[in-house]
């Protein structure tokens, strides 16, 4: 089981790697604004919007990984 971020900032890069990797971008990923502003442990994660092809891919990276659980 992998590490868990020490940080929103972090979790925020570790999640924009791991979707790289499998050919995902999602432009909106970022830190939520407003619960940001509350810093750790209470900032969300904001994933944004995407078009349906790049849901699709994420959804079919999602199954794929599902069995390695």
């Amino acid at each position: 089981m992998a590490n868990t971020a020490k940080s929103a900032q972090e979790a925020v890069e570790r999640l924009r790697s791991a979707l790289k990797e499998v050919g995902i971008i999602l432009p909106s990923l970022r830190i939520d604004p407003v619960t940001g502003a509350y810093g750790d442990p209470y900032a969300l994660v904001d994933l944004g919007r995407c078009n349906l092809g790049v849901a699709s891919r994420l959804a079919a990276a999602l199954r794929e990984r599902g069995g390695d659980a």
